[in-house]
Formats: C-alpha cells, structure tokens, sequence
C-alpha cells in the first residue's frame, strides 16, 4: 500500500502544480509575456488567464503605469568649453509589453545612455549663459529625440526634466559676483532715481507755492485797492452829499495834519496849493469871530473892547 499512496501523493502535487501554472492571475496595470517553447505567443493583459502548464511560460512582467527615473549627474560640455553637470530625471511608459521584452535588452539603460548622448548634442550647441536660461527649450528637444527613438521599444516618453545644471566653482563664483555688481548697480541707479524724483517734486512743490503766494499777494492788494478805493468813494460821497465848503476842508486837513506827522519816515510833506486859500478863508472867518467873544458885561459899558489881530502863516506848496 505504500507505494500507491506515494504515487497518489506525487499525483496530487503534480496537479496542484498544474493548476498553479495553469491560471496566472495579472494585476491591473501590468502585463505578462508568455512563451510556448522558448517562442512568444501571447501577452496577458490584467485579470484571470489560462495558459497549458509545462509548455506555456511567464517570460515577463511588465508594469504598465508610468515611471520615473533619475539619471546621476552627467559632464557635459557647451559651446564655449565649460564643463557643466547636468541631473535629469525622465517620465515614461511602456505602452507595448513585447517590444519593450524583445526588441531592447534593457530599456531603462538604453533610455540613459540616450539621455546622455542628446544631452551633449543639444548642450554642444549652447553657449553656458543660454545653457543656464533655456531650460525648456532643453527639455522638449530632449524629449522629442527621446520619443522618436524609444517607441521601436515600445516606450512613450512623457516628460524630460532637468533637475540642476551646475557649472563649475569658478564660474560660479564670477557670477555671484557679477550679479552681486548688477543688484548694486540697480540699487544705485533706483536710489539717483528717487533723489531726482524727489527733487523735481520739491521744485515743483516751491513753484507752485510760489504761484500762490503770489496770487494771493496780488488778490490781496487787488482788495486793498477796491476797499480803499470804496473808502475814497464813500468820503466824496458823503462831502458831496453834505455840500461841504473850504472852510470845513480846511479844518479837515488841520485836524489829519498830527496823523500825518507821525513817524519817522515823515520828513517831507506835500501840500497842496489850494490848501492856501482855503487856510486863509479859515483865518479870515476866525477873525471875524474873535470880537464877539471879546464882549464883556462888567458896568454896562457900551462900545467894541479894541481886539488885537494876527494873522496866521498861510501855507504856501
């Protein structure tokens, strides 16, 4: 009996092999490779696959989503001899599971020897300023040469990024250093700016404080004149008005002489040569008042008290 139940037990693990060989499981976003007899046959796509145990094999598994992959740093050289290191990292995916298993030994290595070749064709052609400043226009030549060539292998290449470009130390240091000299450069050219912003609006603040200076200076008299010139207007109204005779303007002009006198500056007058005879109809009619103020009421007596008169200065112009 022992010999059958060792014959029963090898049947049995032969079909469990069987049935493990026979159903392959592929998960979502991979793909597998099956040869029959060293001869591809077929590609399994995600799911549950059947495939005859013992003559079927899985050749590959194959991810499908899509990759990244950073490259080390590579020595480039540009147009004006400067060796620059230059880190890329590319974005693909295999969009055909065979070509990528058969018409290409290793595609991740083909892709970055590839990388590196284009990489010193386009650089080659660049001076390091426009190297440092063209980074797009690196990045969709790289990418388009990329996915010319690598879709015989059934590889689409999505993206191409260039993570650093780094020129040597020394040319570093030149241009912190010439940046440094263009930020003080700005720096002194904005601040000249100000100063002679700053100077116009303050020239031009004093301009037009000046102008109204002046027109308030000139309104200002300009009412002065209009009020002194209502002032006169009124007074030869009112003398006009009044009817007033010489005798009352030379009163007037008696009394407005102290005010006029007042001051140090007033060291020469000017009298007007009418002012004469109206000063002597003033004298004449005080003189003619002078005998009734000399009458007296002592005794009785009858008769004009003999009045002494003197004539006063006329004023001559």
């Amino acid at each position: 009996m022992e010999p059958i139940i060792i014959v029963l037990i090898i049947l049995v693990v032969l079909v469990f092999i069987a049935l493990i060989k026979t159903i392959q499981v592929i998960p979502q976003a991979s793909a597998a490779i099956v040869e029959r007899f060293g001869r591809y046959t077929r590609t399994l796509n995600a799911g549950l696959n059947i495939v005859v145990p013992f003559i079927d094999s899985i050749r590959n598994r194959i991810d499908l989503r899509e990759q990244v992959v950073p490259f080390p740093p590579q020595p480039v050289i540009t147009q004006d001899n400067l060796v620059v290191n230059i880190d890329t990292v590319i974005y693909y995916q295999v969009t055909d599971a065979r070509a990528a298993t058969y018409e290409v030994a290793s595609y991740i290595q083909a892709i970055e020897q590839l990388t590196v070749t284009t990489l010193r064709n386009i650089i080659g052609g660049m001076d390091l300023e426009r190297t440092l400043t063209s980074r797009e226009e690196i990045n969709a030549a790289l990418r388009g040469v990329l996915d010319e060539a690598t879709g015989k292998w059934g590889i689409r290449v999505n993206r191409v990024e260039l993570k650093a470009i780094e020129p040597p130390t020394s040319i570093q240091d030149s241009m912190e250093k010439q940046m440094r000299a263009d930020r003080d450069k700005r720096a002194a050219i904005l601040t000249a700016e100000g100063i002679r912003q700053s100077q116009i609006l303050t020239a031009e603040g004093e301009k037009q404080s000046a102008i109204l200076r002046a027109e308030g200076e000139a309104r200002a008299a300009a009412l002065r004149a209009e009020g002194e010139a209502q002032a006169i207007r009124t007074v030869f109204e009112s003398i006009h008005a009044g009817d007033a005779d010489q005798k009352l303007l030379a009163y007037q002009y008696l009394q407005m002489l102290p005010k006029i006198a007042e001051g140090d500056a007033n060291k020469l007058w000017i009298v007007p040569s009418e002012i004469g005879d109206a000063l002597k109809g003033l004298s004449g009619a005080m003189g003619n008042f002078g005998p009734m103020g000399g009458m007296g009421g002592g005794g009785g007596g009858q008769g004009n008290a003999p009045t002494e008169r003197r004539e006063k200065p006329s004023v001559t112009d």
